[in-house]
């Protein structure tokens, strides 16, 4: 069974510390949606003062996702408490690890489970299966700690084999389960190019959405996950002439079935054709 609240922001979600509330409008504006962090962005001392941002906002609603901090924390508790006073339902609970936690949930919200601890990447299938849960993301820099590391990308900048395995982990139980994965954030904001590499395998792979901690970055995602023109074309051709044919067939020199099909649907809602 699925929630009956989809996911369907992106492909660029931005984050925005809670405790900057001139950055909210610029920040929603640039993005596709943007992420209100109440966690990792915000010093202790200031979440009192990022609650209190967050309840005079005025941002669509539909365009929000508020991080809040991990259910087993003090100010978890003042988070909901606060979101309750605000129209804000989408809410990406961080270090999410515990299924019970998790389904206990006040149902008014919709939850995006981040997966950022050797735990929660381990309960990933539980936790996509959950009904209030609509999208997964994976956190490498967490999880790697959590393991007792110190780095979650090797000197050429390419992610270790740990955090390679969680990406894909955690896609395939956000599929499994019909919910949509969100990938994770690339902390150099200078390397454009490994962005777009990565953005590029991303919705490649099926990722819904790749979570942006920079302004700069959002265009670099839109365009990544935009098809190309020679796509569209192409998908636009192998399904016309699917509907002519009877089972596998060739097209261009290529055997078509029906996951390339698929293939070319998909392309053609990420071009919004």
């Amino acid at each position: 069974m699925t929630d009956d609240r989809p996911f369907r922001l992106g492909p660029a979600l931005l984050f925005c510390p809670a405790d900057r509330p001139e950055r909210f409008r610029k920040a929603a504006d640039r993005a596709d949606a943007v992420i209100l962090d109440l966690e990792d962005a915000v010093a202790s001392a200031d979440k009192a003062r990022a609650r209190g941002a967050l309840i005079e906002s005025d941002l669509d609603p539909e365009r929000v996702i508020v991080r809040v901090n991990p259910p087993e924390t003090e100010a978890f508790v003042s988070d909901i408490a606060t979101l309750s006073q605000t129209d804000y339902r989408t809410i990406m609970v961080a270090k999410a690890a515990s299924v019970k936690r998790l389904k206990a949930l006040d149902p008014r919200f919709a939850v995006v489970a981040l997966l950022e601890t050797a735990k929660g990447v381990a309960q990933a299938d539980r936790i996509a299966a959950l009904t209030n849960v609509t999208a997964l993301m994976w956190g490498a820099e967490d999880l790697v700690a959590s393991l007792g590391g110190s780095s979650s990308r090797r000197a050429d900048g390419a992610y270790r084999d740990i955090a390679r395995y969680a990406r894909s982990r955690v896609l395939l139980a956000a599929g499994a389960r019909a919910k949509a994965a969100i990938d994770a954030v690339h902390l150099d904001i200078a390397d454009a190019l490994g962005l777009a590499r990565e953005a590029e395998d991303a919705a490649a792979s099926g990722f819904a959405a790749t979570a942006c901690i920079h302004p700069s970055q959002v265009e670099v995602v839109r365009a990544a996950y935009r098809p190309s023109d020679a796509d569209v074309a192409w998908a636009h051709a192998v399904l016309a002439a699917a509907a002519g044919e009877r089972g596998v067939f060739a097209f261009d020199g290529r055997m078509v079935d029906e996951p390339v099909l698929r293939h070319a649907r998909a392309l053609l809602a990420r071009a919004g054709d």
